[in-house]
């Protein structure tokens, strides 16, 4: 199959890892990809540069004349499924006419965050999103979201079930794995607490070092922060003082994140909103038992034993509960993190989730050829 693939590129976030991800996997199996992006310049034949005014890891503005870009280009390539990876732009409103109007499928991920309680400001907030999205979305040929809580969810805004299929996001089990790692020693510890993420409001992380300044844990035992956002300027200043916390920023490299996640005793995931997070996938498929807040998917993910979940409205106050139990007893992070990654084993592996993907262009485009022979 020939897709072409609405995604970013840049800046980095949530939603450039599963474009990449996703499409590294489909070409290895032996599809053609030619990847939409906003940029100035394309890198590669493979590419197709859609001229913008402003783009961020929250929205992106296109240039007005995005949109005849991106016909022209569909027209000139006339791939079989279009797949948009959607990411707040105003493209994404168009596109089921665009598509309608050159007969080709189009397809959405939408994995934009949210908390189907609306705990929060900032859960609010994205249920507007929802809002806005939901009458759109239901113009698209097959819509793909991570988990049967926001499939509901879109549904009860007026999204028909048909449209909506559920495909989490998926790890390489064969890449993430548990395994040697020498970050302890690098960091001078003995226990590792970890979170990995942006560093924006959203993903609350100052809840988590408000927690872990009141525990006020032995140096033996250190909180590293991986990953850089809007806020981490400001919580370094604020927490600059607080004990045992290493400040890594962001790292490209792959497999310096999966050596630091094999040296990891706990991961932490303290948002107030998310899709399913891959960076907790992650964590899981190293074996490395997992807090997260009951969020998205991620409550999900972490059921049955094989994380433990946590109320977004009292993040402090489990925390200090819950961490202390994992220094005390080791032996209940060995117990959490097996079932962890068994867990990504039985539902989250990319390969997995790239068979399902091929069989819903399949199934669009039999459905296409259906509609060719009847009219």
């Amino acid at each position: 199959m020939h897709i072409a693939w609405l995604g970013k590129k840049a800046p980095f976030c949530g939603n450039v890892t599963y474009g990449l991800e996703v499409t590294h996997a489909l070409r290895e199996r032996g599809h053609q990809i030619s990847f939409f992006h906003f940029d100035s310049e394309s890198e590669g034949s493979e590419e197709v540069s859609l001229p913008y005014l402003y783009k961020s890891t929250i929205y992106t503005l296109p240039a007005p004349r995005s949109a005849k870009v991106l016909i022209q280009a569909l027209q000139d390539l006339r791939p079989d499924i279009v797949h948009a990876s959607l990411a707040l732009s105003p493209l994404d409103f168009v596109l089921p006419e665009i598509c309608a109007d050159l007969d080709i499928p189009l397809v959405a991920t939408f994995h934009l965050p949210f908390d189907a309680k609306r705990r929060n400001l900032t859960s609010s907030t994205q249920q507007f999103t929802y809002q806005i999205y939901a009458p759109s979305l239901a113009e698209y040929n097959q819509v793909i979201v991570f988990s049967d809580i926001q499939k509901d969810l879109l549904n009860r805004l007026g999204v028909p079930q048909s449209r909506l299929t559920v495909i989490p996001n998926g790890v390489d089990p064969d890449r993430y794995t548990p395994g040697y790692s020498q970050i302890k020693t690098d960091l001078q510890c003995e226990r590792l607490f970890l979170y990995q993420g942006r560093v924006a409001v959203e993903k609350n992380v100052e809840a988590l070092l408000k927690a872990w300044q009141r525990l006020a844990f032995p140096p033996q035992c250190k909180l590293a922060i991986v990953g850089d956002g809007p806020l981490a300027p400001l919580l370094k200043a604020t927490y600059g003082n607080c004990q045992n916390v290493a400040w890594l920023g962001y790292i490209a490299d792959e497999q310096r994140r999966i050596e630091i996640l094999r040296g990891t005793d706990v991961f932490i995931l303290p948002s107030l909103v998310e899709g399913l997070s891959l960076s907790l996938l992650e964590a899981m498929s190293c074996g490395v038992p997992c807090l997260a807040t009951d969020v998205g998917a991620d409550g999900e993910v972490v059921s049955g034993g094989a994380g433990i979940a946590i109320d977004a409205n009292h993040v402090v106050n489990q925390l200090i509960t819950l961490l202390p139990l994992f220094v005390d007893h080791p032996e209940l992070g060995a117990i959490i993190g097996r079932k962890a990654r068994l867990r990504v084993l039985e539902r989250y592996t990319l390969d997995r989730n790239i068979t399902q993907l091929e069989e819903l262009y399949l199934s669009l485009l039999a459905r296409q050829k259906e509609h060719f022979v009847v009219y």
